[in-house]
Parts: C-alpha cells; sequence; structure tokens
C-alpha cells in the first residue's frame, strides 16, 4: 500500500506518445500564432520600406530617421543620396536611413523627349 491509486492508474495507461504530442501542441500554437500576428506583418513592413527606399528619386521630399525634412537633390548611388535642407545646405544619407517619403517627384523625363516651357504652354493653351 506505499503505492496511491492515482499514480498508479497513471502508470497504467502507458500512453507516453500521445501525452508528449499534447504537451507540445500549446508551442506549436503559439508560434502559428506569433508568426501570423507579428512575423507576417513585420516582413511585409520590411519589404515596403525597401521598396520605398529603391523607389527614391530627385525632387522627392524624405523624412530621415533622425527627423531631417528634405528635398532630393541628387541620387549618388545604390546606397546613398544627396538632399536640400535650405537654400545652400546639402547633405548625403544612406538610403537606409530614410524612415519616409512625404511628396513624390515628378520623374525623370527621357532624354529624347521635347521640354516644354511654360511659356509654350500658355500659347497652346491661348490658341486652342
Amino acid at each position: 500500500m506505499f503505492i496511491t491509486p492515482a499514480f498508479a492508474q497513471a502508470a497504467a495507461a502507458g500512453n507516453d506518445t500521445n501525452s508528449m504530442l499534447m504537451s507540445l501542441l500549446p508551442f506549436a500554437l503559439i508560434f502559428v500564432i506569433m508568426y501570423f500576428l507579428i512575423l507576417r506583418p513585420q516582413q511585409k513592413k520590411v519589404r515596403d520600406h525597401a521598396e520605398m527606399v529603391k523607389n527614391i528619386r530627385r525632387g522627392d521630399t524624405i523624412v530621415t530617421s533622425g527627423g531631417l525634412v528634405g528635398k532630393v537633390t541628387k541620387v549618388v548611388d545604390d546606397e546613398q543620396i544627396e538632399f536640400e535642407l535650405s537654400e545652400g545646405v546639402r547633405v548625403r544619407q544612406l538610403r537606409s536611413m530614410i524612415s519616409g517619403v512625404r511628396t513624390k517627384g515628378e520623374p525623370a523625363k527621357d532624354k529624347g523627349e521635347k521640354t516644354e516651357t511654360k511659356a509654350e504652354a500658355k500659347d497652346d493653351a491661348a490658341a486652342k
């Protein structure tokens, strides 16, 4: 009578594989929930930021991670841009340190494309 009846009943069950699977099930569910609530949205955010940084061009107004706001004057290379904080003050910045693009600039014009001046546009509008 040294063994209690409850302990003897648990030992008699002998279904050890099923109990181990049931003890690991909550951990698997936690991982799945974390994947959908935390990891996937974070991956999407990183992908969107990389796309935004890749598409920065001259004329865009940007916000750096330090809080500086300026207008892009030159795209130096794949890693750096040059932007103007105020008249005559230009700064080089790593693309990865840009936190947002506020306004988009005009797309770059093709070299073969004719650019129309404001006076020519007014003349065309007056002729119509």
